[in-house]
């Protein structure tokens, strides 16, 4: 059952609702649940044909007891004075006005049926005269209810009521000691409070007419008196155990001898796990709110979870929104009583049916110029004015895209099987496609043509948005697909350009000529013939500690990884392919682990990464993206030829962070020069002498295949390696190539 329906179920009788708020600053978007939630019951109960009234108190008759920090100077003089009396921020009306209407502006679009009043004009007109005597005779009963509340004794020439002071104006800062039964006598104190210096003046005065004021706990209770409140809620600020709604509940129990209304405490809206608050700037203001989100879905939002459950609404960088405009159309399709209900009332008005298309595809319609005639067409144009809001305030950067109109950067770098990618989804958009299925067949047909995802989704997204990132790709294509089709089709027929690398290159692998730079032993050759070895020298690097553009590609990298685990990495040809030769060699993989594998397993530990330098951290970037190993070692301590051997039993190595040399196992794959091994285990680690350090400047690059990694795939990250090198490293090639075992 609706939480709202079981709440006034069975209650008889009419019904006054109420509710209140104080003008004093801009409100939080947690400051509209209360009136909403009483608004709600309100139309329950008139639905139902109940005789019932709701009504709104803007308590400006409170003092300015804080101030934001930009009213900090101008305002400062005010503390302690009636917010109806002090003047607003912009100079026209009352402080209470000026907040006072912009939530009269909020309960309007929201359509909150509520009769508003102002705390000032019932005081004024003498409506709270009543209770004001009333508490004044009975002062010795409100300071038990106090005392056994608070488990402290109330000094007997306490009265529960301030005056205004006819000398400062202040209220904040006075105190009545004493009551005659037509006149209180009063003082206004310099150190009542630490908000607001009284000026010390004393004297007698009639409380009645607007002269005085209750405190906000006696105050409460005395409206359930006057108008015979039934309803009143309250946030969890005031509804915890002991507190203002407690002591005022018994207030109007023990002191007006009236039974308090029913009881509705409701939790907080929470901002990463803090309640929000405008002035500590957590969470959205009212208007913000309203500006990203229809009225109806703010209504729907502050009714669909019972009112005792906090809500935890952080929009930005997350999806929180999309998500909320979902359950909202997926409410008004259901026939489940709940949701049925939460919808109906979080309506303006009877009839109101949301767009059929989800406002997560919306986003990515208003992000295409082509798209703009079809959104008017079918009545879209609302909820596209809040999805540009969303996509400019809130939205992760992965769901930011533009559809460029010219070929942009980028493409250039695509491989030919990434080519051949492109012109095989040209070729299918010829055929009538469902978006869905069209996803499950890019990814069918990038295992055909033999790259992984991450490589096809690349090839997708940088000719149409520029990133190697982007939408649902299968959905974006196909909403485009004329233009998709053709820039595709341009692409793929691009000619290899003679870039600095593809220079080197020919039709097939490129093979490395020189012997003298490299050579696979035969006896490896022999023994492991699908071993393809990948080299490259590049001259003139200057390698630094770090890079802030760097680190921010390694970031969208790292969080592209976040659900990486460790059984998943056992899956990955290329981890099962080095496993595999760590097992030929001899050599236990769980505790010499490959290098992509070792370098995966620390992120999917959540152990993070180790900042090495410019260079280290760029390829290694290139390994993670690809799971294949590639190393980097410094030229110049390099003495050619290089060899990948197995050691004769003999020979040591220095390792990287090792203080004593470990000795090779004849079993153990190896590369060496002629002054020895300079790392083990095909790529488990370097040897300290070649390390590539920030005085490196020239470098010899390898990359390791077998088994499964082909050569095709061992250019490719070779290539992929050197142009993150010299992107963040500056260098040119001077030798590029691959030497194939077999």
């Amino acid at each position: 059952m609706f939480w709202a329906d079981q709440l006034l179920k069975d209650r008889k009788g009419s019904e006054w609702i109420n509710d209140a708020w104080t003008p004093s600053g801009i409100i939080h978007m947690g400051g509209l649940k209360g009136p909403v939630i009483h608004d709600v019951l309100f139309k329950i109960l008139k639905a139902e044909g109940k005789k019932v009234r709701f009504t709104f108190g803007f308590d400006d008759m409170d003092p300015i007891d804080g101030l934001p920090q930009e009213l900090k100077k101008s305002h400062e003089k005010y503390m302690g004075v009636p917010i109806f009396i002090a003047p607003a921020p912009s100079g026209k009306g009352s402080f209470g006005d000026y907040y006072g209407n912009m939530m009269r502006s909020l309960f309007k679009k929201l359509n909150i049926q509520a009769e508003i009043y102002l705390a000032s004009d019932y005081y004024r007109k003498g409506i709270y005269n009543k209770a004001i005597e009333f508490v004044l005779d009975n002062a010795e009963k409100v300071r038990k209810v106090y005392s056994d509340m608070y488990k402290k004794p109330i000094a007997k020439d306490w009265f529960p009521l301030q005056v205004i002071c006819p000398k400062c104006g202040r209220l904040g800062t006075t105190k009545v000691i004493s009551w005659d039964g037509k006149e209180v006598s009063f003082v206004c104190k310099v150190d009542l409070v630490k908000w607001a210096k009284g000026c010390g003046f004393s004297g007698k005065t009639s409380p009645l007419n607007g002269n005085a004021k209750m405190p906000f706990k006696v105050e409460w209770a005395a409206k359930w008196w006057i108008f015979n409140v039934t309803v009143e809620g309250a946030g969890k600020d005031h509804a915890s155990a002991g507190g203002t709604y407690d002591v005022a509940r018994k207030i109007c129990k023990e002191v007006f001898g009236k039974e308090p209304p029913l009881a509705l405490p409701y939790e907080f809206f929470i901002y990463d796990g803090k309640k929000m608050s405008s002035s500590k700037g957590l969470g959205l203001t009212g208007e913000s709110l309203l500006e990203v989100l229809p009225p109806q879905i703010v209504r729907f939002l502050m009714i669909k979870t019972p009112p005792n459950q906090a809500i935890e609404f952080n929009p930005n960088q997350t999806d929180i929104i999309p998500r909320l405009y979902d359950d909202y159309q997926k409410a008004a399709e259901s026939n489940e009583d709940y949701l049925r209900r939460s919808y109906k009332f979080a309506q303006l008005k009877d009839g109101e049916k949301p767009p059929k298309v989800r406002f997560s595809a919306l986003t990515q319609w208003v992000q295409m110029p082509n798209m703009q005639d079809r959104i008017q067409k079918e009545g879209l144009s609302q909820w596209a004015k809040y999805a540009k809001i969303w996509l400019d305030r809130y939205a992760p950067e992965s769901v930011r895209f533009e559809i460029q109109k010219k070929i942009p950067k980028g493409v250039e770098k695509l491989s030919k099987n990434q080519k051949a990618f492109l012109k095989k989804v040209a070729e299918e958009l010829n055929e009538k496609w469902e978006a869905e299925e069209f996803q499950i067949k890019l990814y069918e047909w990038a295992k055909e043509l033999g790259i992984s995802s991450n490589e096809a989704f690349q090839a997708l997204y940088i000719p149409l948005v520029g990133k190697d990132h982007g939408p649902k790709a299968g959905w974006i294509i196909l909403e485009n697909k004329e233009f998709v089709k053709k820039r595709f089709e341009d692409i793929a027929n691009i000619p290899e350009p003679l870039d600095r690398l593809t220079e080197l290159r020919s039709t097939s692998t490129t093979r490395l000529e020189k012997s003298n730079i490299f050579h696979i032993d035969n006896k490896v050759k022999k023994k492991f013939s699908s071993v393809s070895i990948g080299v490259a020298i590049i001259r003139g690097v200057s390698i630094k500690k770090s890079n802030k553009k760097l680190e921010v590609e390694r970031s969208k990298l790292l969080s592209s990884l976040e659900d990486l685990t460790t059984e998943a990495l056992g899956n990955y040809p290329e981890v099962i392919s080095y496993r595999k030769l760590y097992k030929e060699m001899g050599v236990d993989w769980h505790s010499r682990r490959p290098s992509p594998e070792a370098l995966l397993r620390r992120v999917a530990l959540n152990k993070g990464l180790y900042n090495i330098n410019t260079c280290v951290d760029a390829y290694n970037m290139v390994v993670m993206k690809n799971r294949i190993s590639v190393g980097a070692f410094d030229l110049d301590k390099i003495e050619f030829p290089t060899v990948l051997k197995f050691p004769k039993e003999r020979e040591k190595i220095l390792l990287l962070g090792d203080s004593e040399e470990t000795k090779y196992k004849s079993s153990e794959l190896a590369y060496f020069d002629q002054a020895g091994g300079f790392n083990i285990d095909f790529n488990f680690r370097d040897a300290q002498r070649t390390a590539v350090t920030n005085q490196t400047k020239n470098l010899y690059i390898n990359v390791d295949g077998v088994y499964k990694i082909s050569a095709e795939k061992v250019e490719e990250v070779l290539r992929q390696s050197c142009e993150e090198i010299i992107k963040y490293c500056g260098g040119k090639i001077e030798v590029f190539g691959i030497e194939k075992a077999s």
